[in-house]
């Protein structure tokens, strides 16, 4: 695998999650002003169909698609992006924004875990590939540990956080069992989509085909949700957009978050793994926190830091392990071919 190949997904994910983070920004702006979660996952899936639909007719549509197929994409629907966004939002109404991306740096430790009993990733403790990928596992976990349980002081105005501090009150036994009810649904979130990635992996083995794979998640996932908005809400469904800024984020959370990023992370589970794909969700957190604080004017703190760079750390330890791994079966699979060679 020449560098030009190594850095393509590398690349691809570092779009993708920056993408992801304008997404999340834009959510967090048009809930605060009111547009129900149901509403928004109805809309940018339906979106998300509709623009890859002609596309995958076009590249694809020679590809023959099997009733196994089609079940394992109602079901990756289901578990990786409808019931995914509703917790994770409904998790976002009972923490906050940074609290909630905070979460999603969790997703390649469990990913790695669930793909163990799998066998999609092996683990051998003898080799020092073995060793990484554990001891990136470990230092991710502690970076996201300190992001949850340390704030710190704000890095750009410090001053502001002794006036904040004596302003704040003793939080209330019942914003305590908001911010528990919060993390539990943002844990299961993470769960489902962490299971999202080993069951795209399953589906891009039988059925290769990005666009179509996507499109059809997106329309399921689009019908699912519909129902659930009508289960939850009942009567009280609202489907109207008001304004500029909630229209354009639909619009742009169908085209980029549900269309493009996922056939870019479906193309990458393809390439490297799940575990590789998903080990660039932390990044996510980065971005967030850069762009709260650029567009938003939100504080940095000192917790987000150096969890970030924890995080970021046990990322970059865990893709070498991966990268070491992989270089290690591609000597394993050249020496047995020439082994084969000679005895013929």
């Amino acid at each position: 695998m020449n560098c030009h190949e190594q850095c393509k997904p590398i690349a691809t994910m570092i779009v993708v999650n920056l993408a992801m983070a304008f997404v999340n920004i834009l959510l967090k702006k048009v809930l605060s002003e009111g547009l129900s979660y149901m509403t928004i996952i109805t809309y940018r899936q339906t979106i998300s169909a509709i623009f890859l639909a002609p596309i995958a007719y076009l590249y694809e549509r020679k590809n023959k698609l099997e009733v196994r197929i089609i079940c394992l994409l109602f079901l990756s629907a289901l578990v990786g992006v409808t019931l995914t966004q509703y917790l994770f939002l409904l998790g976002l109404q009972y923490t906050s924004a940074t609290f909630s991306c905070a979460f999603i740096n969790m997703v390649p430790v469990i990913t790695f875990i669930l793909a163990l009993p799998f066998g999609i990733e092996k683990l051998n403790m003898k080799s020092k590939s073995g060793r990484a990928k554990i001891l990136g596992a470990c230092v991710s976990i502690s970076g996201v540990i300190l992001l949850i349980a340390y704030k710190g002081i704000p890095l750009i105005n410090p001053q502001s956080h002794d006036t904040k501090y004596k302003a704040t009150s003793t939080p209330s036994a019942r914003k305590l069992e908001k911010w528990a009810v919060g993390s539990i649904l943002l844990t299961a979130a993470c769960l489902l989509w962490s299971s999202w990635f080993l069951i795209q992996a399953r589906i891009g083995k039988r059925y290769p085909c990005q666009y179509s794979s996507t499109a059809i998640l997106s329309l399921f996932s689009a019908i699912q949700s519909a129902i659930l908005t009508l289960v939850i809400k009942r009567q009280n469904a609202t489907w109207n957009l008001k304004g500029k800024l909630e229209i354009m984020s639909v619009i742009y959370t169908g085209l980029v978050g549900s269309g493009l990023c996922y056939v870019a992370m479906s193309w990458c589970v393809k390439q490297r793994g799940p575990v590789f794909t998903a080990a660039f969700a932390p990044l996510i957190q980065i971005f967030v926190a850069v762009l709260d604080f650029s567009i938003l004017q939100e504080e940095i703190y000192l917790g987000s830091i150096a969890g970030s760079i924890l995080v970021i750390l046990g990322m970059y330890i865990l893709l070498w392990g991966k990268n070491k791994e992989t270089d290690q079966c591609a000597v394993t699979d050249r020496q047995a071919n020439q082994v084969d060679e000679e005895c013929k």
